[in-house]
């Protein structure tokens, strides 16, 4: 589904990836882990088509097709869903009205009749039962005066609406309480379908407690330098991440 080779990504003439390769395959989780600073929001801000990354070297492909090729707006409509560490507010639209919008955008790019008003509220309906969101969430302006909590739902429940066949969720996890923190995920693996595929981008285990990865990544100075199962986030959790760091630069030295 997702292939990333050799990606190299710079920032105002800084490098931050320095040769990422990557694969995700349909029905997979992947968890890309990882200290502050280390290149894991960047991957994914570079995923969604967010500008501002310049592309120096390397390519990505997504479902066969040439990724870093495609608008953001495609990017979307192809399946593409980002929850971002800090979900932006829109004052004066309400989340239905939104949701609405997007969903028969991505409809309607795709060959499909718009959702009426009462298919869209079944819809709603049902998909708010996922994330535990309420009707008087659901009717303000998108994450306006939201806890982090509230946001971090609310972005679950989109995902949900929309069903992308990618997921990015970029520390996801990140200022949750236990209860927060567990609907998000309870919602997360909901969505799982042998045909999607999710990346969970986070600095903690906990959340890989309620969210089973098959497979986890360790992004360090621009580069996954260690790959395993969800035994290796345990071992991260337990040892930090000093030894992740004398381990690859080893490695430079040999």
């Amino acid at each position: 589904m997702l292939r990333i080779e050799n990606l190299h990504v710079s920032i105002k003439g800084r490098e931050i990836l320095k040769g990422v390769d990557l694969v995700v395959n349909a029905g997979e989780v992947h968890a890309i882990m990882g200290p502050n600073g280390t290149g894991k929001s960047t991957l994914a801000s570079v995923i969604a088509g967010k500008e501002g990354y310049e592309v120096t070297e390397g390519r990505i492909t997504y479902k066969d097709k040439d990724l870093l090729s495609m608008s953001i707006e495609d990017r979307a409509r192809e399946g593409i869903f980002i929850g971002f560490q800090y979900p932006v507010e829109i004052p004066g639209v309400s989340i239905a009205n939104f949701m609405r919008t997007a969903l028969n955008e991505i409809r309607e790019y795709r060959g499909l009749d718009p959702l009426n008003g009462a298919q869209f509220l079944r819809l709603m309906n049902e998909k708010q039962k996922v994330v535990e969101l309420t009707d008087k969430l659901s009717n303000r302006s998108v994450n306006e005066g939201f806890s982090g909590g509230e946001k971090k739902r609310n972005e679950i429940f989109q995902m949900a609406m929309l069903e992308p066949t990618l997921a990015i969720l970029d520390e996801t996890d990140s200022g949750l309480d236990i209860d927060a923190l567990r609907i998000v995920a309870n919602g997360v693996n909901h969505l799982k379908t042998p045909e999607n595929a999710c990346i969970v981008i986070t600095h903690y285990q906990r959340l890989l407690d309620y969210i089973v990865p098959d497979v986890v990544h360790v992004l360090f100075d621009g580069r996954i330098v260690k790959t395993g199962t969800k035994e290796l986030a345990l071992e991260l959790e337990q040892r930090g991440y000093d030894w992740i760091k004398e381990e690859y630069e080893n490695q430079k030295a040999l």
